[in-house]
């Protein structure tokens, strides 16, 4: 996983001086510097391409993981023609590669995503057909001066792309590389792909599933849904690098880490993952993460974070994040800390359970979903908003610190399976429909289920939903919303919808957090790349999105 940056001139002619900031900067100057400005994002080179004739700079920041001696981009093809930076991974690129070196005779790719750049060789933009992972990338075709960009699926890797004054294209993986140049500035739908001209890009590629716009009827089949999980998991294990596991206590890290490990002792019956967990001392996780480490033996470490420590850093992750979503910068600060310390052990790359929520209906509020179509058509919309909030804090936390962070329940195949089960088998709070004792079902229910056997502890396995913020101490909460509000006074927030006219803030935490936000990222543009992280408040739901404001919530004392 690495940062993108591009500036593809609207007439493919030279980029006029005044758009250089001056005739002070070049074309190549002005690029280095504004991709600098995600350089955390790829701490172990940089790459640049730039065509100055034609108004074209292309940047790769690079986080060393798949192809580490060769791996470095951009990436040019043999004529000089076609030019691609990519950020990601192309999780079927050995089949892809075994594919053209069948056609051509050989072939051996300088990294997963080097595939791309030979694929754009073979079927053009229908490349987007034949590979399968998380990626953001952009490619330039000089022979007809033509641009392609494309976001996976899901949008687990970041891409925004702006507009100069001057019409000039800009693409950046962070925002941050954009705003102070281009007034017109929006986040690239995830699961789509745009080709032509600047000025004339046509959507050419859109993810589709029947799932998107139908209630799915297909029943649950225990047994298919473990094995597609453990499929996911293993592609998800393809690195050059060391790498362990986030390990939260929940039922989501910890079936990832626990199919890693079976995995990972076919080969070596001896090995140990390294996982990781985080928290205010005596955190509800803990006890939970210190039995699943056990369970698997891993080798398990604790962060033991003191609150101040964690608001210390309010402003740093609303610039890292580039949101202002109240629940996003309240689990993003604990995981900052977390995401420092793994680095500084020397991995590169980590596993995570984001995702399970949004495709099993996991979050707490699901159980107030009045029917089963409601139950899907939320799940839809979480999984078509999960690039901005869970991708994005997963995705930019840990990039923060150059770590990459893979998330196996996202995988396309295992999303369109989930996501074709039927919502009555998925849905909590009705009674049990796979045997065993009358009562009322968990969150998550059929992937509990499917791993009912030699995973995981019982008493983790079917533990409530705690989300993350409030896993890792209740306390951490109320303190960030106690602090947060103390910034804002009551004159301040009575004037709320005159400042912020869009998406007004409702509470003082809520105004804080957007004010950092307007400083570091100015312009209405800008603002609505943001969508707010809320319960279903017509479902009868608080809006404060921690799951402890949920009536079906307990406590966890231990």
């Amino acid at each position: 996983m690495c940062g993108i940056f591009s500036i593809f001139s609207r007439d493919g002619e030279p980029i006029p001086p005044q758009i250089l900031h001056g005739s002070k900067h070049s074309l190549r100057e002005l690029a280095y510097r504004q991709s600098g400005k995600q350089r955390h994002r790829g701490p172990d080179s940089t790459g640049v391409y730039v065509i100055a004739s034609e108004g074209v700079a292309m940047v790769h920041e690079r986080l060393r993981i798949v192809g580490v001696a060769e791996g470095d981009q951009p990436f040019v093809s043999e004529d000089g023609n076609l030019i691609l930076v990519a950020n990601g991974e192309i999780y079927n690129y050995l089949e892809l590669s075994a594919e053209i070196a069948k056609r051509r005779g050989s072939y051996n790719p300088k990294s997963d995503c080097h595939v791309i750049l030979e694929l754009y060789k073979d079927y053009g933009v229908d490349l987007l057909d034949h590979i399968s992972g998380m990626f953001a990338f952009a490619l330039y075709d000089r022979r007809t001066k033509e641009v392609l960009l494309a976001r996976d699926p899901v949008g687990i890797i970041p891409m925004y792309v702006g507009e100069d004054e001057s019409g000039n294209l800009w693409v950046a993986s962070e925002m941050k590389c954009l705003v102070d140049t281009c007034p017109k500035v929006e986040t690239f739908t995830p699961g789509e792909a745009r080709f032509g001209r600047v000025g004339q890009l046509q959507t050419c590629w859109q993810f589709q599933q029947p799932w998107l716009n139908e209630v799915p009827t297909q029943a649950c089949e225990l047994s298919l849904l473990r094995s597609n999980l453990e499929s996911a998991v293993r592609c998800h294990l393809h690195c050059d690098v060391h790498f362990g596991a986030l390990l939260s206590g929940g039922v989501d890290s910890s079936l990832i880490a626990s199919i890693a490990t079976k995995i990972m002792r076919e080969r070596d019956p001896n090995y140990r993952l390294k996982t990781f967990s985080v928290g205010l001392k005596d955190a509800p996780d803990f006890k939970a993460a210190r039995n699943v480490a056990k369970y698997i033996n891993s080798d398990h470490k604790e962060i033991i974070f003191e609150i101040d420590e964690a608001l210390d850093g309010i402003r740093d992750i609303v610039y890292h994040l580039e949101t202002y979503d109240v629940t996003t910068v309240r689990c993003s600060l604990p995981m900052l800390l977390l995401a420092r310390y793994i680095k500084s052990t020397g991995i590169k790359m980590i596993l995570s359970g984001e995702g399970a929520d949004e495709i099993f209906g996991g979050y707490l509020y699901f159980h107030k979903a009045p029917n089963y179509q409601d139950f899907h058509e939320e799940l839809v919309k979480r999984v078509r908003q999960l690039h901005l909030s869970d991708c994005l804090r997963a995705n930019k936390v840990a990039m923060a610190k150059g770590v990459e962070l893979r998330v196996p329940f996202l995988d396309t195949g295992f999303v369109n399976h989930v996501m074709q089960i039927r919502p009555e088998d998925k849905i909590p709070g009705t009674l049990n429909q796979f045997g065993g004792q009358q009562q009322k079902r968990l969150e998550k229910y059929v992937l509990r289920a499917a791993f009912a056997d030699d995973y995981l502890p019982d008493d983790v396995l079917w533990r409530q939903k705690e989300q993350f913020s409030d896993g890792v101490g209740y306390d951490w909460i109320d303190s960030i919303r106690r602090v947060a509000t103390s910034h804002v006074t009551d004159e301040e927030f009575a004037g709320a919808a005159l400042r912020f006219p869009f998406s007004t803030p409702s509470t003082k935490e809520a105004y804080y957090y957007r004010s950092i936000f307007s400083e570091l990222f100015p312009g209405e543009s800008a603002a609505r790349t943001v969508v707010r992280w809320v319960p279903r408040l017509d479902w009868g739901c608080p809006e404060d999105p921690s799951g402890r404001a949920q009536a079906v919530h307990q406590v966890n004392k231990d």
